[in-house]
């Protein structure tokens, strides 16, 4: 056993040495798996980062009610006399200004972005005095809140940046409306970041709406406190609605779209795989050429098939890691935090998010890279245990 890993060390040992000779072909390959690496990563880090982006930054304790048999607010409707039941159901937390509750309207407005000057749906949310406690990590930034009965707007940072005329102090007009950009917020990074906000019922006046809301929003007195809440809704013959906690409700609305963008991220990784792998292919049955003479006489020499398949795989292997870190590595530094926006499909508006390679991803990225070069020098580790021993010799 020990002569056998002692003479498997030493051709592979051999075989490594001499892959300055065949850079070219190797170059190709190394080439090819890098770029398999880098854009599925890419892509990948594109529907992580909007995922983390709507998940982010959701409170245990906060729960969205929404009409029922509605997907996403934007289909919602609730009149006042359903937002005063929600208002007063129990589990509902507190503070001095009373229960901790936003009935909130949901519309969009039509800005340019900034890095194209196309025109973009960007939301805009009305929310009630309680709206921004309700979002424990809201933070201004700059500016101030805007004030009740005003046509004063606050805007997320991501929204800011992403669109123009969202500065601070800049004036927003949409249709006869004209918003006054008072202050910018953040909030950790999630998808209010994208949000423009107002007063709900100078909202609802913009848009001819009447007292009509679409979620209501609530901090619960406890985590532990949601089920009863939801219970005493949802058994309440008044109401009709469906009760999320934050987190399923933010789960819900990423899954189409990140659906879609992994669908996509694996049929690249399959379609340029294959290419990737013809290039291993391609330099691992060279690498064998090149070394048939030799391969031949270790054979001769009475080594046997073990060694000189290991030597293959190993060079495969060495390759598709080399080409998964330098890929993996790219992408981690071109896009990693790389700002975006795109469409949200459940509400027809815009949200901006950062690109998120994370560990995750660059740990598969690396792995399917090191399974491209294994596949690759398979075959060709096979040939070179089954080419006749005199065929090899006279090889020049």
């Amino acid at each position: 056993m020990s002569r056998t890993l002692e003479t498997t060390v030493a051709v592979t040992a051999m075989s490594l040495r001499n892959v300055w000779q065949r850079r070219s072909a190797t170059l190709v390959s190394l080439t090819g798996i890098c770029g398999v690496v880098l854009v599925v990563v890419a892509v990948l880090a594109m529907a992580e980062g909007f995922r983390s982006t709507l998940e982010m930054a959701v409170s245990e304790d906060a729960a969205i009610v929404i009409r029922g048999g509605s997907s996403s607010e934007m289909a919602s409707v609730l009149s006042q006399e359903e937002v005063n039941l929600v208002t007063n159901a129990a589990g509902i937390d507190r503070d001095a200004d009373g229960p901790l509750t936003s009935a909130e309207f949901f519309a969009t407005v039509d800005v340019a972005k900034r890095s194209t000057n196309t025109w973009a749906n960007v939301p805009i949310r009305g929310i009630e005095k309680q709206g921004a406690k309700i979002r424990p990590h809201f933070k201004l930034v700059s500016g101030r809140m805007f004030e009740t009965g005003h046509s004063e707007i606050v805007v997320g940072v991501g929204a800011s940046q992403a669109f123009a005329g969202l500065n601070l102090g800049a004036t927003l007009v949409s249709g006869a409306n004209r918003w006054q950009v008072v202050g910018i917020f953040s909030d950790h990074g999630s998808v209010a970041e994208s949000e423009i906000w107002t007063d709900v019922r100078v909202l609802q006046g913009a848009y001819s709406r009447g007292s009509s809301f679409q979620t209501a929003r609530v901090k619960l007195s406890s985590p532990n406190a949601f089920a009863a809440f939801r219970d005493a809704l949802t058994s309440d013959p008044r109401l009709n609605v469906t009760v999320k906690t934050e987190r399923a409700y933010f789960a819900d609305q990423s899954r189409s779209l990140t659906g879609v963008i992994r669908g996509a991220g694996v049929m690249i990784a399959i379609l340029m795989g294959a290419g990737a792998l013809f290039g291993a292919l391609n330099t691992m049955y060279s690498a064998v050429a090149v070394r048939a003479r030799e391969i031949a006489t270790l054979r001769a020499l009475g080594f046997g098939a073990i060694p000189i398949v290991v030597s293959v795989l190993t060079e495969a292997t060495l390759i598709g890691l080399v080409g998964g870190l330098v890929g993996g590595g790219i992408a981690y530094v071109a896009f990693n935090g790389y700002q975006a926006s795109t469409l949200n499909m459940d509400t027809f508006s815009q949200v901006t998010f950062a690109f998120s390679v994370t560990p995750v991803l660059l740990t598969a990225g690396i792995g399917y890279a090191l399974l491209l070069g294994l596949i690759g020098g398979l075959m060709p580790a096979v040939r070179a245990v089954r080419q006749p021993i005199v065929d090899g010799l006279r090889s020049v």
